[in-house]
């Protein structure tokens, strides 16, 4: 691993780029980005960048997780003109962030880096609890259900999506979009996905099963080259309905050849969903020596 504290050239405004790893309890906040009065991921911790360091730059996220979406490894990067050591910085954000969010790693990366933009491969993984009674530690991060769940099924059904499809069908308008484009820059550039081009490249799609003492965890795990709004928990919807045999394995290609919402199934929970890593070219967003 490369040191963390290793520094990157100014650029010419005397700005280092930054690259933090995040993990966070989305319970609690209406999402990542920034939205008029609301208490949002990147709002806290712009503002715990303006207590520490002084700055307060919008840090830009790998992607924009959902209201109660979670994650493991979210990454953000930003400008600062502070000169702070990297470990300094983690432990200061972290004495001053809320309990829920945690930066797992900080350094200074490539000027060129950005976390979305830099960004080859995303991976989110999905927890469904079956049993008659789900322990209340676990309530707030699975999609709770008493159904029984065929097994094959779910399986025979992520397959249908591996490889290169338009996910139109799986995609969700955003009602928001226009009430958060004044509070946020980037929003315009993130257009909502039907007006945009819905194909994706997926390279895993499969769902795993642990028996516990109360019930049975479920989990989904995908990763592609991007994802549209809702497009992870619309996937899962529709998988569930088909593993409770609502819904048949083969209308899953007649449901992506739709390019219609309309025609797939419903949108699992948020509480459910966790982005759990995010993948760069090899090199990308590390610190370049001096």
């Amino acid at each position: 691993m490369e040191d963390s504290t290793q520094t990157a050239p100014d650029s010419p405004q005397g700005l280092q780029t930054w690259k933090l790893t995040l993990a966070y309890d989305g319970t609690d906040f209406h999402g990542w980005q920034v939205q008029p009065g609301e208490v949002t991921v990147q709002g806290e911790l712009q503002a715990a960048l303006g207590r520490v360091t002084g700055d307060s730059p919008l840090p830009q996220g790998s992607g924009r997780t959902d209201a109660g979406v979670h994650a493991l490894a979210q990454v953000t990067s930003f400008a600062l003109r502070a000169r702070i050591p990297a470990e300094n910085l983690r432990r200061a954000l972290n004495r001053t962030l809320p309990a829920a969010i945690r930066v797992l790693e900080a350094r200074v990366a490539a000027e060129d880096f950005h976390a979305r933009h830099s960004a080859v491969a995303k991976t989110y993984e999905y927890r469904v609890f079956c049993g008659a009674l789900c322990p209340p530690f676990l309530t707030r991060y699975v999609y709770a259900s008493n159904w029984p769940y065929d097994r094959e099924a779910l399986e025979a059904a992520a397959r249908q999506f591996l490889g290169e499809h338009d996910f139109l069908s799986f995609a969700a308008t955003d009602p928001d979009l226009a009430s958060r484009t004044a509070a946020n820059p980037e929003l315009p550039q993130r257009a909502n996905p039907p007006a945009a081009p819905a194909v994706r490249a997926l390279s895993l799609s499969e769902w795993h099963g642990q028996s516990t003492a109360e019930g049975e965890m479920l989990v989904y795990r995908v990763r592609g080259n991007g994802f549209l709004h809702h497009m992870v928990r619309n996937l899962v919807g529709t998988m569930l309905d088909v593993g409770r045999g609502y819904r048949r394995v083969e209308e899953i290609p007649v449901m992506l050849a739709a390019r219609s919402r309309a025609a797939a199934g419903p949108t699992a929970p948020a509480r459910g969903l966790f982005l759990h890593s995010v993948e760069y070219a090899e090199h990308a967003g590390g610190a370049t020596e001096s």
